[in-house]
């Protein structure tokens, strides 16, 4: 079992999102990440995914997402060297001492204290999801973590190979 990030290129169209899910639920497949935005061209939007199986699985998975209609291009960005990013916002209950310890875990994972209150400080750290996983943990041993939002993963091929329609 693997984990896969797969790039979609798709019609900005409303149901293109709900057919995509629809084919993974529909096989039993489970998405562990998603996320999706328009790009510069309004028409198009892109979608990056994260799931899991046997390479076997992944390959019919691909075969799958390159016959919808709404799909204009499918890249398995695990194939190739890739850069993939995660946002996280944690919301963490500090007074006293434990707010100067939650400042150095901060600028150790170099994160932003983008909201605080006398007991409460909410931190945005970028990262991949390894780095976010540790920054959850450490902050664990010295705080009460309140909340914890992830974006899902997000990533783009180096270098000249790229998801154009």
């Amino acid at each position: 079992m693997s984990k896969t990030v797969i790039s979609l290129l798709i019609e900005n169209e409303s149901g293109a999102i709900s057919r995509i899910v629809g084919l993974f639920a529909q096989r039993g497949y489970n998405i562990e990440s998603l996320t999706v935005s328009v790009t510069h061209d309004p028409s198009l939007s892109r979608m990056t995914l994260v799931t899991t199986g046997p390479s076997k699985v992944i390959e019919q998975i691909m075969k799958q997402l390159n016959k919808l209609i709404d799909v204009l291009k499918v890249l398995d960005l695990s194939a190739g060297d890739c850069i993939e990013q995660e946002m996280s916002l944690v919301k963490i209950a500090c007074v006293g001492h434990k707010r100067d310890e939650v400042c150095r875990l901060v600028d150790i994972f170099n994160g932003k204290i983008i909201d605080a209150t006398p007991k409460i400080y909410t931190v945005r750290i970028f990262g991949d999801g390894t780095k976010l996983d540790a920054f959850v943990k450490q902050l664990a041993y010295t705080s009460e973590i309140l909340e914890v939002v992830r974006s899902g993963v997000i990533g783009i091929s180096r270098g000249e190979k790229s998801l154009r329609p």
